[in-house]
This record gives structure tokens, C-alpha cells and sequence, in this order.
């Protein structure tokens, strides 16, 4: 009320002393322009320049407002755009999920610019990329998307790994995967997609380092994880006995196998099929007494079946302590015919024919396995028992190829 006041007394101030001035005359206000004259009176002129002022002053505002950032047609603009690059986006992610790559690419990557998270448009254009196979495009896609968005370099990494896995670009796959982890060692995801490179690349020894983590960060499951470990060591002693048999025969040396078996964590020492492996390169290079001498101690604490099957087709040095100690053995186990196999051959190799046969009968009494039945074959042969190891394998023969009951002449 004061304020109003206020404002209307300066109203009738002014008025009155505009009143007042116009009682005086002032002169007045000339302007040439060429060929143009305005004369007018000073009063008249005076409000003719005010009013001028005021609206250049109305109009220099109105076009900040307009022009600026929080302008009406910026913002109206700003709006268009990102309508059109929602709309956009959502027809390439449509694209996509119907397998058209090309219009998918297209259409998220010329709306990447406005849309609300860039970052999604760059990944999923790059996927579709990927799919069309052009892995240039697929690199500079990612490289958008990680300039887009600060702080992607983990997701876009990511991304990128998986879609070189795809592409069985394992090499460069390989180079992503080592730069990540470097930057975050324990990632789980990282160090999945290495334990997959690492295995499509048959990089064992690599692999072998990577185990641990992978056990102790629980990334696999406990049979998935305990296979893989075992198929990696497996492959190392390969190697190592490989690398045995490249030396020169009168300097071939174990040591490479054997120093990778101490190297072996404690649990795979104990496993049944990287024991068999390793007892059966040592035999298979040379030194069958050693592996005798392994499967020896291992089977006396623990007994497996698949270790004295390769037990009875080791040549030791001393084949008598080798039957005796098995026949040990079956006083625990008289109705194995595993270790019943295992001793004809033991008996074989101590030349006592009639044993061996003995036990290779009760054997396929027990089983009827195609390897049993070879060796008595075998063995019937070569004790002049012919028609008996022709008529066994006719057997066999018969009954492993799941042949038909059907009449037959009679002979």
C-alpha cells in the first residue's frame, strides 16, 4: 500500500514538473537526414527518445531470452531433438530384436547424439556391427561409446571382449581381458571371459595360474571347476612329455615331466585320471618302473579301478613282487574283475599260462568286457587252443554287435 503509494506521488511529481517545463519554450529539435528535415518541439522530441530507448532496451532482452540456453526456441529445439532420438532408438533396438542389423546400426547411431544415455546407442550399434561382421566398425562404435560417457572404460571393455570372443578374435580378445584386469584384478566377469580365452586358446599354462582365483573368488561350480583343473594339468604333462621326447635319445631326460608333477597342487596328486596320466607318460617314455612304483603306493592307500587296470599292463623290472603284491590284493577284493584282469596279465608276464587263464576266465565270469575276452582269445591261441579262441571271439563278436537270434545251418 506504502509502495503505491509511493508511486503515484512520483507520478504527480513528474507531471506536474513536466507541466511546468512546457510552460517554457525551450526552442526546438532539428534533424537532416539527405534530402529530409523533422522539426519538432523540444518536449515532443525528448518523449519521441524515451519511448525509442525503452523499446530497444524491451527488444536487445526479448532476444536473450529467445537466443540463449534457457531460451525458449533452444529448449524448444533441445525437445525436438530428443523426441526424435527416443523414437529412433527404439526403432533400432526393435530392429535388432528382429535380426536387422543394418537398419539397427543406422538408426542407433545417427540418434546416439541426442539420446538420453548415448552409451546404450554406441553398445548396442556396435553389436550389430558385430553381427554383420564388420569389426572396424565395431572398434570405432566402442570408442564413441567410451568418449560419450566418462567412467565406461570397464563396461565398454567388457562389451568389446565379448564381442571379439564372438568373433573368435581371440588374440585381441586376449589384449582387452589383460588391460581390465589390470585395472580391476578381481572382477568376476573379467576373469570368466579369461578362463575362456585361455581354454579356446589351449593356453594351459596360463590357465594354471588363473585357477586359484577362480576357486577362491567360487566363479565356477565345484565339478565344473575340479574338470577344468584337471583337463588343464593333463594337458601341461602332455606337453612336458612331448618336450622329453624332442631331446636326443642319448640325452633324453624325465625332468621336465617330473618337475611339473611337483608343481601339481595337492588335490590333483590325488585325482585318479591325472595319476593314470602321468604313470602312463612315464611309461610311455621309457621308465615303467617308476610308474609301477607310483600306482604302487597309490593303490595300497587308495584303490581305484581305472589305476590297476594300467597297473596290469606295466612291464616292472620285477614282475614276481608285482603278482604277489596283487594277489594280496584280491583277498580283499576276490570278485574285482578289474584286478582279476590285471592279474592274468601280471601271471602272463611270470609265465605261468595256466594262471593267467584262470584268472582272465573268472574275470569275464564276473564281467563280460571286450578286453578280457581278447586277452583269454589271445592267450587260448597261443596255447594251441584254437577252435576255444576262434569260438570266443565269435562270441564277442556277436554279442557287441547286438546281432538278431535267427536261425542257422547246422554245421
Amino acid at each position: 500500500m506504502i509502495r503505491l503509494l509511493l508511486i503515484l506521488l512520483l507520478a504527480l511529481l513528474i507531471g506536474a514538473g513536466l507541466a511546468l517545463g512546457l510552460e517554457y519554450d525551450l526552442g526546438y529539435i532539428r534533424i537532416s537526414l539527405g534530402n529530409y528535415l523533422v522539426e519538432t518541439n523540444f518536449w515532443v522530441g525528448l518523449g519521441l527518445f524515451v519511448v525509442l530507448v525503452a523499446l530497444s532496451v524491451f527488444l536487445m532482452g526479448a532476444a536473450r531470452r529467445l537466443f540463449h540456453g534457457g531460451g525458449m526456441v533452444s529448449g524448444w529445439l533441445a525437445k525436438g531433438n530428443q523426441r526424435r532420438a527416443r523414437r529412433r532408438t527404439t526403432q533400432g533396438l526393435l530392429a535388432m530384436a528382429e535380426g536387422n542389423w543394418h537398419r539397427a546400426r543406422k538408426l542407433l547411431t545417427s540418434s546416439a547424439s541426442h539420446a538420453d544415455m548415448p552409451l546404450i546407442n554406441y553398445l548396442a550399434a556396435a553389436h550389430a556391427a558385430a553381427e554383420t561382421g564388420d569389426h572396424e566398425a565395431v572398434d570405432e562404435l566402442l570408442r564413441k561409446g567410451f568418449e560419450s560417457t566418462p567412467g565406461s572404460d570397464m563396461a565398454v571393455g567388457l562389451q568389446q571382449a565379448q564381442l571379439q570372443l564372438a568373433g573368435n578374435r581371440l588374440e585381441q580378445a586376449l589384449a582387452t581381458l589383460v588391460r581390465l584386469r589390470k585395472q580391476a584384478p578381481h572382477h568376476p566377469f573379467v576373469l570368466k571371459l579369461l578362463k575362456t580365452v585361455y581354454v579356446q586358446l589351449e593356453d594351459w599354462r596360463e590357465l594354471s595360474r588363473l585357477l586359484p582365483e577362480l576357486r577362491k573368488r567360487d566363479l565356477l561350480g565345484k565339478d565344473e571347476l575340479d574338470q577344468l583343473e584337471r583337463t588343464t594339468w593333463r594337458n601341461l604333462m602332455q606337453h612336458a612329455a612331448t618336450d622329453c621326447r624332442r631331446q636326443t635319445a642319448g640325452g633324453r631326460s624325465l625332468e621336465p615331466l617330473t618337475r611339473l608333477w611337483d608343481e601339481l597342487p595337492g588335490a590333483m596328486r590325488r585325482d585318479d585320471q591325472v595319476i593314470r596320466e602321468y604313470a602312463a607318460l612315464l611309461a610311455s617314455l621309457g621308465d615303467e618302473d617308476q610308474a609301477e612304483s607310483l600306482l604302487r603306493n597309490v593303490l595300497r592307500k587308495h584303490w581305484s579301478d581305472e589305476l590297476i587296470n594300467l597297473y596290469g599292463r606295466l612291464e616292472g623290472s620285477r614282475p614276481e613282487e608285482q603278482l604277489i603284491l596283487a594277489e594280496q590284493w584280491l583277498k580283499d577284493r576276490p570278485n574285482n574283475p578289474e584286478l582279476l584282469l590285471a592279474l592274468g596279465r601280471i601271471s602272463l608276464r611270470n609265465e605261468l599260462w595256466g594262471k593267467a587263464r584262470e584268472y582272465f576266465e573268472t574275470s569275464l565270469r564276473l564281467r563280460r568286457s571286450r578286453e578280457t575276452l581278447a586277452e583269454l582269445s589271445r592267450l587260448n591261441a597261443h596255447m594251441g587252443e584254437k577252435d576255444t579262441s576262434i569260438r570266443l571271439l565269435m562270441q564277442g563278436l556277436v554279442q557287441d554287435s547286438g546281432l538278431p537270434d535267427l536261425p542257422m545251418p547246422k554245421a
